[in-house]
């Protein structure tokens, strides 16, 4: 009997739904040829499903998605919908509903690839462990127009809850503030995966990314419990960047790191850069992981809706993530696979999407990768 998996898809906005049915079409391939079974659960939820009946994100499916094996998500955002709805309503709440506490990205420049850094392929090979649930995306803040202000704010975690009772008087006309968090079992469970990832791939050197030099209390606080977890890794080395030296020697010597973890504003800075180190964000896969539960993958660039409907679309970035939900079910060779076509199909440089230099459809980068999956 097939081992059988239920993935729940969100093709969401603009080019989302278009670069996810290609990573369908290369997991099906995949699944087929090393007998297993995927059975996809589509969910409508994005911008117009929000525009026509008002939904985010209902707590029925929140539910129905704990039934799931992963979570396969496209891209989010609507030009018609303010900025920040869309995103904390569905795609913040499913990492945060799910406690996804790791946002792993791989940085790896494959041949072929036309990159800044190109003279330095078959060297970039590193990954990214960004703290996905903490730091300054908690959502915490306000602003204050007058002399006084009294606010109660509340963030409440599967590892906690945290009350903020806060009495401003100020004389300016108008401020903001926005709260950071940063807990020790946060960073304690973040590190402890960037270690145990060193271990498993032979990656043996972790970095992590802070700037303790100013921001004192939440990075110096990161800094120190890292130093405490690393205690438990002596096979492992370890070293510091402050996150402003780290994206000058990503760019100067990006062969030189092997894991690097960082808290949340400061993660999401490096894989950015990450990703044009690699190649460009058509390139560049994500995933959302809580090693206990329900994790999901996604392709980290936007809904791009200028582009949507036409065809035109890199979805190599959203199959690696389907990759990734690959390895995260179990099916470690089935993962290889989709890896290696990807690999062959970029080497062989006659199938490319525009921002890759060339003219091919979005269907026929899926297709020509299908192919070398059933080549492999």
């Amino acid at each position: 009997m097939k081992q059988g998996y239920k993935i729940a898809v969100f093709g969401g906005d603009g080019i989302g739904p278009e670069v996810i049915r290609e990573g369908k079409k290369v997991l099906e391939a995949v699944s087929e040829r090393e007998n297993f079974e995927l059975q996809w659960i589509d969910y409508p939820n994005g911008g117009e499903h929000y525009l026509r009946t008002g939904e985010l994100l209902s707590e029925q499916t929140l539910k129905e998605l704990e039934q799931c094996d992963a979570i396969y998500f496209g891209s989010i955002g609507d030009p018609r919908v303010e900025p920040g709805i869309l995103e904390r309503g569905i795609l913040l709440t499913l990492r945060f509903y799910f406690d996804q506490y790791v946002n792993l990205r791989p940085v790896k420049l494959l041949e072929g690839v036309p990159s800044p850094l190109a003279h330095h392929e078959h060297d970039i090979d590193f990954m990214v462990v960004r703290e996905n649930t903490e730091d300054f995306y908690v959502s915490i803040g306000g602003r204050v127009k007058g002399n006084k202000s009294s606010k109660e704010l509340e963030l409440i975690r599967n590892l906690y809850n945290v009350k903020f009772k806060l009495d401003i008087e100020s004389d300016a006309d108008e401020l903001a503030y926005q709260i950071g968090v940063i807990t020790r079992e946060g960073c304690e469970r973040v590190m402890k995966f960037a270690f145990e990832l060193a271990r498993k791939t032979g990656k043996k050197r972790v970095t992590s990314v802070d700037k303790a030099n100013v921001l004192t209390e939440g990075y110096g606080f990161w800094r120190e419990v890292f130093n405490e977890v690393a205690k438990d890794y002596p096979d492992i080395e370890t070293e510091f960047n402050y996150v402003d030296a780290m994206c000058m020697w990503l760019v100067k010597n990006p062969e030189w790191y092997k894991v690097v973890v960082a808290p949340n504003m400061f993660g999401d800075i490096i894989t950015d850069l990450g990703a044009m180190i690699q190649g460009g964000l058509g390139l560049a896969p994500g995933a959302n992981i809580n090693p206990d539960g329900v994790s999901m993958f996604e392709p980290i660039h936007g809904s791009a809706p200028k582009y949507s409907g036409k065809g035109v679309s890199n979805p190599i970035a959203a199959i690696w993530a389907g990759a990734m939900l690959l390895e995260n079910i179990g099916e470690h060779r089935a993962s290889e696979i989709v890896l290696h076509a990807i690999e062959a199909v970029l080497r062989d440089g006659k199938v490319r999407t525009y921002d890759l230099g060339g003219k091919s459809k979005t269907s026929e980068v899926g297709d020509a990768i299908v192919s070398a999956v059933k080549a492999v």
